[in-house]
């Protein structure tokens, strides 16, 4: 059976030495848990071991653990390809959406995020090793894509996120998330703004190198949860 708050314990013993190991501070990088394909049990022992934002691929499969855990306070994070249909009930669910790559998407969003609620957060995805099968913003357009998503009404910019290739070697790995950190700052120095304060990057397998390269929120899964149920 697996212990989720031991496994919990041992992602954040990594963190730790990670940011020891780059001289960064305790607070300066927080824990996405991955929660796709996982029973609302297993959200409720995270939640009871201290994590708060959660993440999710599947829009239908989500909707239902938010309605059931809605008094828990939780943070919803939606991080996986959005459609164009589902806009409406994505700005409606979550509180942040971190695979926003397209204009049409953020305006959807905007348009369907009620004004009696916080503005959405959002961080655009970038397809840094520029793969064909793979969603997000090109580097090259995405100074264009920051400026245009930072315009809309009810979206609030907080940062970048990518996935690098999964054939990528350590060294290759570290480079790609180089790349982001440096998109990043220039997203920053673009921007001006304290909310662009998000690099999401960095999973179970690699988080150390995306704290290396200046990561500020993980999203791990499988070293919290275990293998996905199929």
């Amino acid at each position: 059976m697996i212990d989720i708050e031991k496994n919990i314990a041992a992602v954040q013993a990594r963190i730790c030495r990670a940011l020891a190991e780059n001289s960064r501070s305790d607070d300066s990088v927080e824990l996405l848990a991955v929660s796709k394909k996982q029973p609302i049990s297993a959200i409720l022992a995270a939640n009871t071991a201290g994590l708060r934002d959660f993440g999710e691929n599947y829009l239908q499969e989500a909707a239902v653990k938010i309605s059931e855990l809605q008094e828990k306070s939780l943070n919803w994070h939606f991080i996986g390809m959005i459609q164009s249909n589902k806009a409406r009930s994505i700005a409606d669910e979550f509180d942040w959406v971190h695979s926003v790559d397209q204009l049409k998407i953020a305006q959807r969003l905007s348009t369907h995020r009620s004004a009696s609620r916080k503005p959405l957060n959002i961080c655009l995805q970038v397809n840094i090793d520029d793969e064909d099968s793979k969603a997000g913003v090109r580097p090259d357009q995405l100074s264009d894509l920051i400026g245009q998503v930072d315009k809309l009404p009810q979206l609030c910019l907080r940062g970048l996120m990518a996935i690098p290739s999964r054939s990528n070697s350590a060294e290759q790995t570290r480079q790609s998330f180089s790349r982001m950190s440096q998109l990043f700052e220039l997203g920053k120095d673009q921007l001006n703004s304290p909310h662009f304060d998000t690099l999401s990057m960095g999973m179970s397998n690699d988080l150390e190198l995306a704290i290396a390269e200046g990561a500020t929120l993980l999203r791990i899964g499988t070293d919290i949860f275990g293998s996905r149920p199929t």
